[in-house]
């Protein structure tokens, strides 16, 4: 994967998260599912993998940069 492609990866990952972690969008998907009884767990998942996402995120910026700041 080109540092290119994992910038954009990264970004779209990250806004995904983003979207499940602030916004009821989760939530309103649990609950028609029938899975209501797991958003209360959401946070546990969602706020690590936030960070996770954010971190990798710098990484491939970082990557980029170097790479295509010729």
């Amino acid at each position: 994967m080109t540092p290119k492609n994992t910038l954009i990866a990264s970004l779209v990952g990250t806004a995904v998260v983003a979207l499940c972690c602030f916004t009821p969008m989760l939530v309103i998907l649990l609950s028609a599912l029938g899975l209501a009884a797991w958003v209360g767990y959401l946070d546990v998942v969602l706020l690590p993998l936030l960070g996770i996402m954010v971190a990798l995120t710098v990484v491939a910026y970082r990557r980029h940069r170097r790479c295509c700041q010729k």
